[in-house]
């Protein structure tokens, strides 16, 4: 497992937490909306899990990843609450989801810049 795999695998993590973004941003904005249903994506480990990551080998000193994860749908979410209008947005519930991506984003960045330092160390020496 290489270099490669991991940017591959944080790109695909960055492009997950964007379409969560917009999302919790489209529950948000339908907050009175009557009817409306709070939306979520799958967690990011399940649609990891489901895609199978081949690593052919062309060569000892070159390995090759053909990885690409997508997000899947849409899926309805359970609210805390459901109020008389059928809305189930909780805006609570959806600042702490936003909160969870800033932190998810920011962690994410971190391992990406840690690892391509290490990687630009090793392509010195």
């Amino acid at each position: 497992m290489g270099p490669v795999y991991l940017f591959d695998v944080a790109s695909s993590h960055e492009r997950w937490l964007s379409l969560r973004q917009s999302a919790i941003s489209a529950n948000v904005a339908n907050a009175n909306t009557p009817g409306y249903r709070a939306q979520d994506i799958e967690p990011f480990n399940k649609i990891l899990e489901s895609k199978v990551v081949p690593v052919t080998v062309t060569s000892p000193a070159h390995i090759t990843t053909g990885s690409s994860v997508e997000a899947q749908g849409m899926r309805k979410e359970k609210s805390w609450e459901t109020v008389h209008s059928g809305n189930s947005v909780s805006l609570e519930q959806e600042m702490l989801k936003a909160g969870d991506i800033n932190r998810d984003y920011s962690l994410n960045t971190a391992i990406v810049k840690s690892f391509h330092r290490m990687f630009m160390t090793s392509m010195k020496t």
